[in-house]
């Protein structure tokens, strides 16, 4: 009998030190979380706020960075206490109808950002399951240098293949064009690097089985490779379609013209003096990515993930 107390004794005390643990790990993941969402909470909450509540509220900081303008020292922090608020006093859609109906620079400004990243999320993914399906189809010593080298590519920052872009533009005459980042955004390597390694776990025997059915590279292409792959195309899809909507440096340097600027350069040249209309632009802004991940989170998952096995 004691030994059996003893045993039942360790057992409710390692489901104790369980829960305690599961509860502690649920609390530290719910701050993170939190954390990171409080701005964006924070910014779709002040987007209908009016303009006065958002004056009485975040006005001392604003307020410092206009007196920054005039000259004034900068005392890097702010001695009045500044008013978080989650929910409106009043709701506003002043803010929505301005950008929405009475200012179409901000419609134009999201339009461009539109036409620069769908082409390139399209043709990128193209371009990217052709390369990989080679990389995957013939190998050789000259083709698995080639795959380092787009590797080696990748991992450089963006400002040290800034400047050679913007060289090779300039001489295709396609400088202050569309096309100087829409080119360049078609040929990146981290598709193919993410397609490539996800089509190296196709099973050789599906390869061999579709070969022996009499099929041809095209057709081992299409109706073998690109299926096994609808869930690495849809989370390169997301993942592309995020980098580039967020994209400031390449408009700034490659566009002078500022009317073909996307949204996301345009975000940080909104006036202090018109905050709620940056709070709502910055919604609108935001939308498009959040839908998008909502929508294929599951895929993207799966797209970055090399723990599972190919299904067929």
């Amino acid at each position: 009998m004691g030994k059996d107390r003893v045993k039942e004794w360790c057992v409710k005390n390692a489901k104790k030190r369980h829960l305690i643990k599961k509860v502690l790990l649920t609390f530290i993941a719910a701050s993170f979380a939190i954390s990171f969402l409080l701005p964006t909470i924070l910014t779709m909450a002040n987007s209908f706020m009016s303009s006065a509540e958002i004056s009485t509220n975040y006005g001392v900081i604003f307020n410092k960075y206009k007196q920054l303008d005039y000259g004034e020292k900068d005392t890097d922090y702010v001695a009045e206490k500044v008013n978080l608020k989650l929910i409106p006093d009043m709701v506003d859609f002043s803010q929505y109808s301005t950008v929405l109906l009475k200012s179409p620079e901000y419609l134009l400004k999201f339009w461009n950002s539109v036409i620069l990243v769908i082409p390139i999320m399209i043709f990128q993914i193209l371009v990217a399951l052709g390369a990989s399906y080679s990389f995957m189809r013939f190998r050789s010593k000259r083709r698995e240098v080639l795959f380092f080298m787009y590797v080696a590519v990748m991992l450089m920052p963006f400002q040290v293949t800034l400047v050679p872009n913007y060289i090779v533009a300039d001489w295709l005459h396609i400088l202050d064009t569309r096309w100087s980042i829409i080119l360049p955004g078609i040929f990146a390597p981290f598709s193919v690097y993410l397609l490539t390694k996800f089509m190296r776990r196709i099973p050789a025997s599906l390869i061999e089985a579709a070969q022996l059915d009499g099929a041809n590279e095209w057709q081992i292409f299409t109706k073998v490779c690109i299926p096994l792959c609808k869930g690495p195309i849809a989370s390169v899809a997301i993942l592309v379609f995020i980098d580039y909507w967020n994209m400031v440096e390449q408009p700034l340097i490659m566009l002078s013209d500022a009317d073909k600027h996307p949204l996301s350069v345009f975000l940080s040249k909104i006036n202090t003096g018109e905050v709620g209309l940056a709070f709502a632009v910055a919604t609108i802004y935001m939308v498009p990515t959040i839908l998008i991940f909502l929508y294929g989170e599951e895929y993207l998952v799966e797209g970055i993930s090399y723990s599972g096995s190919v299904k067929g």
